[in-house]
């Protein structure tokens, strides 16, 4: 990229000392980091969706109750979601790549357990396993990420990269599921995750740099299981809602209750900590806590409306879950071709106006696919798609980039982990939130069909598949009416569906017009230098006083004699010391 070549001694002087056989080598080094990374992320992505289509496999080898099959399909990001902040927090104090590699080590031996559950009971433990290793990988990928990349033109370009591998993960899962359950057992869905993790593991060892961020005062054990412990009631409960609970029932509104009062005691009691395990400081930067809540609505918006255009396809269309997947393959594609080229795109719009865009295009695509009816529209679908992960991606990305860039190198494992809690709460509840919408405005289409008993009625009213059911049983002319008032129905639900994501998305470019209007990359130069100094020790220190000192006195005499005397005091590790105190002089001039 233009202008990084010649900041290559500036970011290796950011670096700590032990990733600096990552920069020194001109650069090659650290892209094949960013590719271990992206394969970590990858067999993260790809398991938290190739189970779906081997559901049917499952229940009729392992014949799990009702209750059992629930946990064996939610347990996974449930346990994920909630221990996100723990082993962030504590790979920034023990190391990332030990925590990386101690998830590659768990996520491996689970999907062996897994693959060979002879029980719902062992399936549910390796699950829960699985979901330990994910929470383990996914924080740690993005921390070293920022530090492996500190100038922030290529961290753009990496996090875009990182960003594409995500969404490739998250549509291959079914596909690649689809293709093993039909060709072997469904056990070799977990089974396909061992070769890769043996290969990752020594070359992570070998490849993957070392690093930790602040160390100071003791790690908050307390802290961190209180916001795991609140996490995981709060998922809970927001699943149990998007399964069709209630959200007043007693076995819903409790664990989120509880979860939100753990999370309220654990925001008082970092606060009052003079080392909190997150630093809640970042969220008074309008930067992060705005990218933050672009995260939560984006997904917020689309991961419940992606659930219910899955069932549209298979449903009211009737296509295969494997021309399902191949139907949705368009968005996939233009997700990926949004990370490759979002961070050019970042630094000639900036992320205000990226993200605004973003939102923008999705919702655009969002309401274009009102017009899918009852009848096939392939080319309407694939438009909208290729709309939607663009849209979708550009806002993910410049979201996630700007969270991240508003965080230290230090604390880069808890902003990531973060950004990854935020991504599954607003997964979770969006399926909540749309899944409501979608059967508020389903019902009413099947609650009074014409020569249909009300107790039939009342079945077909909880999902369109629970309809197709009882008009089978019913036959004949009721029968065929149930089913086309039953698809007519959900078709207007989605509709309806649609509209309330568009509005949602509208919500997120408006609150993406108080992101920075530009991408500042001379913040991270200056970062990298100060990172330098202060690994360099007390014989610094001097030369960073006397500077200070002469910012404070007249104008005038801050010279040419200052800023080669600030220059020869740094030493070679800081070329650019002059250009930072122009700027500067610069500035205290105007």
């Amino acid at each position: 990229m233009s202008g990084t070549t010649t900041a290559g001694n500036r970011r290796t002087a950011g670096v700590p000392r032990q990733w600096r056989g990552t920069e020194a080598s001109g650069g090659a080094n650290r892209w094949v980091v960013l590719l271990v990374l992206c394969v970590s992320l990858l067999l993260v992505a790809v398991d938290a969706t190739v189970l779906h289509v081997a559901v049917p496999a499952v229940t009729e080898d392992l014949r799990p109750g009702g209750i059992e099959l629930l946990w064996i399909v939610d347990v996974y990001p449930l346990v994920c979601a909630s221990l996100l902040i723990l082993f962030g927090t504590l790979g920034d104090r023990v190391g990332r790549r030990r925590v990386l590699l101690l998830g590659y080590a768990l996520f491996g031996a689970a999907s062996a357990i897994a693959a060979f559950a002879p029980n719902p009971q062992i399936l549910i433990v390796a699950r829960a396993l699985l979901g330990v290793g994910g929470a383990m990988i996914m924080p740690a990928t993005l921390s070293i990420l920022r530090q492996v990349f500190p100038d922030r033109r290529e961290r753009a370009l990496a996090i875009g990269v990182w960003s594409a591998v995500a969404a490739v993960g998250a549509a291959v899962g079914p596909l690649l599921g689809g293709f093993l359950v039909e060709n072997f057992w469904w056990g070799s869905v977990f089974l396909v995750n061992l070769p890769l993790m043996i290969v990752a593991l020594p070359v992570g060892r070998w490849l993957l740099p070392e690093s930790t961020g602040d160390k100071n005062g003791p790690w908050d054990v307390l802290g961190a299981v209180m916001a795991a412990c609140g996490l995981f009631c709060v998922v809970l409960g927001v699943k149990r809602v998007g399964s069709g609970a209630g959200p007043l029932d007693a076995v819903t509104a409790a664990p989120v209750l509880v979860g939100v009062v753990l999370l309220v005691l654990f925001v008082r009691r970092q606060r009052r900590r003079t080392h909190p395990l997150v630093d809640l400081k970042l969220f008074a930067r309008p930067a992060f806590s705005i990218s933050v809540g672009c995260i939560v609505l984006a997904l917020l918006a689309l991961v419940g409306l992606e659930l219910i255009a899955a069932q549209y396809l298979q449903l009211v269309l009737g296509l295969t879950p494997l021309e399902t997947g191949l139907r949705l393959l368009p968005l996939t594609f233009a997700a990926m071709a949004a990370g490759l080229v979002g961070s050019r795109m970042l630094q000639w719009l900036g992320p205000r106006t990226m993200v605004a865009v973003g939102f923008g295009l999705t919702a655009l695509a969002v309401l274009s696919l009102t017009a899918m009816g009852q009848a096939d529209r392939p080319a309407v679908l694939v438009g909208g798609f290729i709309v939607l992960g663009f849209g979708l991606e550009t806002t993910l990305f410049s979201a996630y980039e700007s969270m991240l860039n508003e965080a230290s190198s230090g604390s880069a494992g808890g902003a990531a982990a973060i950004g990854e809690t935020s991504y599954q709460l607003g997964a979770g509840i969006g399926i909540a939130l749309l899944g409501s919408v979608m059967n508020a405005a389903y019902k009413p289409g099947v609650s009074s069909v014409p020569g249909v008993p009300a107790s039939a009625s009342s079945d077909a009213s909880q999902s369109l598949g629970a309809a197709y059911k009882v008009s089978d049983r019913l036959g004949g002319h009721a029968g065929e009416a149930l089913r086309s008032a039953s698809r007519a129905a959900f078709v207007h639900g989605l509709h309806v569906t649609l509209a309330v994501s568009a509005g949602l998305l509208l919500l997120g470019a408006l609150a993406a017009l108080r992101l920075p209007k530009v991408m500042e990359c001379a913040a991270d130069d200056e970062e990298s230098g100060q990172g330098a100094a202060d690994q360099q020790g007390a014989a610094e220190q001097g030369p960073v006083d006397q500077r200070g000192a002469a910012d404070q006195g007249p104008v005038d005499q801050r010279g040419a004699a200052d800023q080669q005397s600030s220059a020869d005091q740094q030493g070679p590790d800081a070329p650019d010391a002059p250009a930072r105190f122009d700027r500067a002089t610069v500035a205290a001039e105007s």
